[in-house]
């Protein structure tokens, strides 16, 4: 039996054992399907002003092509808790969150963060953060999961930005910590660095940051990632592939994480409002499929989230973000289970 066999099956078994919503932070498990495990849920969505620039249609119409195109079935479909205030302090300052839940957030953070502030808002991100730790449980259960949303990297301990409130990677990380000291090692391959992410785990030596960014995007002032790639404006898909080969299998091996955040941002393509960058569709299928098959062959488990993606073609946005998960499904088919 093969190493990836291996960790599908024995991860498999133990889900079945813990088939209760109480072993999960979770609202709905599907402990009977033998599919991919995917975390949605329809409060991922909330109304923005008209014209707003976030594409906050996209989370549903990602369910919806991944359920039309028969990629998955409903049977599928996990359904994450709301983060609790206790689970997201484990990342966030008490005065952030009083401010954030309490709605006292200044007009100068709101332009930060590029939202205006409202209930339906925060209730979105806890939703999120929900998923991504949900993901990141279920993965360690049966080896690979993933959400539908996710990848809000750019937010700190005290405040929010980059239309990200809550980092929902590293609440997953350090919630996947608390029982036991796992090694969490966190690829973020967003056009964007993932800033937020890098502070706060930057003296933590279970967590490893790995982020591959255009250099010259936002944000303008970087942190220190445990490893930063930093690529030219207009890389195409052989280069940045090369890129991420050059890196991820040597990362797996001398870190030798226990758990893969992978966070698929689709703003690397060519397309993207608001990437530099020149990745087609297949760029990134490939890319998606190499991060997930090199760290699972390894016996390593895996939730992705998808990042940040920005288009006013909503449509066309949601089947880019689906790529991860077809990705992810060709992996899970491919173990034979």
């Amino acid at each position: 039996m093969t190493r990836i066999k291996q960790i599908f099956t024995h991860t498999r078994l133990v889900g079945v054992v813990f088939n209760s919503c109480r072993r999960f932070h979770a609202e709905l498990v599907r402990p009977e399907s033998s599919g991919l495990p995917i975390i949605h849920h329809d409060k991922y969505v909330c109304e923005l002003p008209p014209s707003h620039r976030f594409p906050m249609g996209k989370f549903p119409r990602v369910l919806h092509f991944l359920l039309k195109d028969q990629v998955i079935t409903e049977k599928q479909v996990w359904a994450p808790e709301i983060a609790s205030k206790d689970l997201l302090s484990c990342v966030h300052s008490e005065e952030y969150l009083k401010t954030l839940l309490n709605g006292t957030v200044h007009e100068e953070e709101q332009r930060r963060t590029g939202f205006p502030w409202s209930q339906d808002l925060v209730r979105r991100c806890r939703y999120e953060t929900g998923g991504t730790v949900l993901a990141a449980e279920v993965a360690l259960q049966r080896g690979l999961a993933c959400s539908t949303a996710g990848g809000t990297h750019h937010a700190f301990p005290g405040y929010g930005s980059g239309f990200c409130l809550l980092n929902d990677l590293a609440v997953a990380a350090k919630c996947s910590m608390r029982s036991t000291k796992r090694k969490v090692l966190i690829v973020d391959l967003d056009v964007h660095q993932g800033d937020g992410t890098a502070f706060i785990f930057k003296e933590e030596p279970h967590v490893f940051t790995f982020s591959m960014h255009c250099g010259k995007n936002f944000p303008l002032r970087k942190q220190q990632s445990d490893l930063d790639v930093s690529v030219e404006d207009g890389v195409e898909d052989k280069e940045y592939l090369a890129t991420v080969n050059a890196h991820l299998p040597r990362l797996l091996e001398t870190f030798r994480p226990d758990l893969v955040l992978y966070d698929a941002g689709v703003d690397p393509h060519w397309e993207d409002e608001l990437g530099r960058l020149r990745l087609t569709d297949q760029g990134l299928y490939q890319r998606d499929l190499y991060v997930i098959k090199t760290a699972v062959s390894r016996g390593i488990p895996v939730a992705t989230v998808i990042g940040g993606g920005y288009s006013q073609d909503l449509d066309k946005l949601a089947l880019r973000h689906s790529i991860v998960h077809r990705a992810a499904t060709k992996v899970w088919n491919d173990c034979e289970l």
